[in-house]
């Protein structure tokens, strides 16, 4: 959403808040359920900060936690994604490849970013697992 909508939608909030009637309370309800993360969702954050730090069993456990904790599908490849990295920079390259087959078998449109592609390690794991060479 742009910051207007949301300036708006923060501004109906706040006015709806005072009123008591049952479609107001359903109207509030959906304006917490729009901007919740999702459940695993601050876990997923955390566990890409610390891919990105380079704790990466630390990275492992919360990227699997956020997992277990329920994602969109969206979340889920990402997931898998960093998962799949995190095996590959690790030696685990089976485990790498499986992790991008997960991930692909949830959006099988799923494409590393071109950065991503070319890496050494997990670009090739990345083309098998995706049936390329």
């Amino acid at each position: 959403m742009t910051f207007w909508r949301l300036t708006l939608v923060a501004m109906l909030a706040a006015y709806l808040a005072g009123c008591e009637s049952a479609t107001v309370k359903s109207i509030q309800q959906d304006l917490k359920t729009l901007f919740q993360m999702p459940k695993g969702g601050q876990d997923l954050a955390n566990g890409i900060k610390q891919y990105e730090d380079a704790n990466y069993s630390e990275a492992a456990r919360l990227l699997q936690s956020s997992l277990d904790q329920g994602l969109g599908s969206n979340d889920q490849v990402k997931a898998h994604k960093y998962l799949a990295f995190i095996h590959c920079v690790s030696g685990r390259e089976q485990r790498c490849r499986d992790e991008f087959r997960t991930a692909l078998k949830i959006d099988p449109t799923f494409e590393l970013a071109a950065n991503e592609a070319g890496h050494p390690i997990w670009g090739p794991a990345f083309r098998t697992a995706k049936g390329r060479k």
